[in-house]
């Protein structure tokens, strides 16, 4: 048990510092479906980049500890007197020449840089995509929006080009009648849970500000909003408010009317 946890961090770790986690800031986000099946997705404001590096920080720091992994007495023993022999002959040893860390960091900017241009360009050949601009401190303005038939499954954002993980939303077909609307992008708690990422999710989840609106002239079957909907120009209508405080993804299950 404890290696498949080992093989699925590992596998976690690769996938996320390979890509780019984005997280909503402060945001205006809608979705109407339809009874036909048709809806239309709105996402307008910003988005917050977390850097690959932070993400495998936070997670070697949640990756669990067992018995087994700890090194008997003989072995430490053996690791000291290795270590003891390492000093001894870097006290032998030419003293290395200077590290230049200016052009480290400038190398890392150039990066940086070269990856945002990459992740602007790529959102920009996608559907939907109005308009992308970068703003500085990884943050990105973004107004999308896009009408589709939901005879798929929908999930946003998603592009491979950018290279990025978990989504916003999910809007997931279930069965032949009806669908599932999840929203774990808009949540504070579901991105720590459920990807390990640890204090880096969190550094950046405490910029959610943001209204996701709901909106359905077919059957509300479920949701998790816990005022309850209200019912405008003939459409049931679910409001929920993002902050950093909320904790529960918003979800709701729509069904519809028998074909």
């Amino acid at each position: 048990m404890n290696a498949i946890f080992r093989a699925g961090g590992a596998l976690a770790t690769l996938l996320l510092l390979s890509a780019c986690l984005l997280t909503p800031g402060k945001f205006d986000s809608t979705l109407d479906i339809r009874a036909d099946r048709s809806f239309t997705f709105t996402y307008k404001g910003e988005v917050i980049a977390t850097d690959p590096s932070d993400i495998g920080k936070g997670l070697k720091d949640s990756s669990p500890s067992t018995e087994e992994e700890t090194a008997p007495a003989e072995e430490e023993d053996a690791v000291m007197q290795n270590i003891a022999w390492m000093q001894d002959d870097q006290e032998t040893a030419e003293p290395a020449p200077d590290t230049d860390f200016s052009a480290t960091s400038k190398d890392d900017e150039a990066e940086k840089a070269r990856k945002t241009a990459a992740i602007v360009a790529a959102l920009r050949k996608e559907k939907g995509f109005r308009s992308v601009e970068y703003v500085g401190d990884n943050k990105y303005m973004i107004d999308y929006a896009i009408t589709g038939t939901l005879d798929h499954a929908f999930v946003f954002p998603f592009n491979v080009d950018a290279e990025y993980v978990f989504p916003f939303i999910v809007i997931e077909l279930r069965g032949d009648d009806r669908v599932r609307v999840k929203a774990p992008g808009y949540a504070n708690g579901s991105k720590q849970k459920s990807s390990g990422m640890g204090g880096s999710a969190g550094d950046v989840s405490k910029y959610l500000d943001g209204r996701f609106t709901l909106t359905t002239d077919a059957a509300l079957i479920s949701q998790n909003q816990e005022d309850g909907p209200i019912t405008v120009a003939g459409k049931q209508t679910l409001k929920w408010t993002v902050t950093p405080l909320t904790t529960e993804a918003p979800m709701a299950v729509i069904r519809f009317p028998a074909k």
